[in-house]
């Protein structure tokens, strides 16, 4: 899929770069049932206190209930149409099986319409079909990845990302995440084939304020730009670095934004970590 680049006859195309869309196949009409009304919060909880900045506006929007578990073994399902989801960075595959019942998943690299993709331990290994970790082949890359057999996929779902079966062994499978980490997952977890697809995702750019706000993002203003009274790192005589000193950078609420590390000592899922992600140096 290629990015779509525009003329600069406005100053906001000269660096717009959108998805194609090439790979849709229907209009944005999703199968009602399988959507619900997504309610806005405006980044409020239900005291109505702001709780996460920066949320605000934004156009309308469907959910669309995706097929995380992939539960339905061994019924062999068939491609009707590839779908944009305003929620999700990925596309979304809408599927109906032998029995009639539709349901959507991510789609991934190379699923096309009219492919049959199906679920369960001996199925092949071929993009689209969900297997346990225990029956992927060495080397294989994978997406929708389970972490608690059953509830559902909770790693690499988004557009692009894919992780690799290293190695099973002991009833545990040593998966490379999307992010480095080589982390241990009981092999009975089940995971999709194939990578993520919309890979080029990565590479979009806006061009203007304005279609930030449509997809729900309100101005992010630095706080070095603030008063004293309303962030740690304002004020100061002209531009300076964290209010007028040489303070390390901090939160609005004082806490070290750079380098400290808030993941728990001794978090329980340590000892599922293989090896941690390694830090990229930009």
């Amino acid at each position: 899929m290629a990015l779509k680049t525009f003329r600069p006859i406005t100053p906001s195309l000269r660096f717009t770069q959108t998805n194609g869309f090439e790979e849709i196949t229907k209009g944005n009409q999703p199968v009602k049932k399988l959507t619900e009304r997504l309610m806005k919060s405006g980044g409020r909880n239900s005291y109505g206190r702001l709780t996460s900045r920066h949320i605000g506006g934004g156009h309308k929007q469907r959910y669309r209930f995706i097929d995380f578990k992939r539960n339905k073994l061994g019924v062999k399902a068939v491609v009707e149409s590839i779908e944009y989801d305003p929620i999700r960075t990925a596309r979304i595959a809408l599927l109906k099986y032998a029995d009639g019942e539709q349901r959507y998943i991510i789609a991934p690299v190379g699923l096309v319409v009219g492919a049959t993709v199906a679920s369960g331990p001996d199925v092949e290994p071929v993009a689209g079909n969900a297997l346990p970790l225990e029956k992927v082949p060495l080397g294989t890359a994978i997406h929708n990845i389970e972490i608690i057999p059953g509830r559902g996929a909770q790693i690499g779902r988004t557009a692009g990302s894919s992780a690799v079966v290293m190695s099973v062994d002991a009833g545990y499978a040593q998966v490379r995440l999307p992010s480095g980490e080589i982390r241990k997952i009981f092999s009975k977890c089940y995971a999709t084939i194939g990578q993520v697809g919309n890979i080029e995702h990565e590479n979009v750019s806006l061009g203007k304020a304005g279609r930030s706000r449509w997809l729900g993002r309100r101005p992010h203003v630095r706080g070095m730009v603030m008063n004293p009274v309303d962030h740690p790192m304002g004020g100061g005589q002209g531009k300076s670095k964290g209010g007028g000193g040489r303070q390390h950078p901090v939160s609005p609420w004082g806490q070290p934004s750079k380098g400290l590390k808030t993941r728990p000592k001794y978090k329980p899922s340590n000892k599922f970590i293989v090896e941690r992600r390694k830090n990229k140096k930009h």
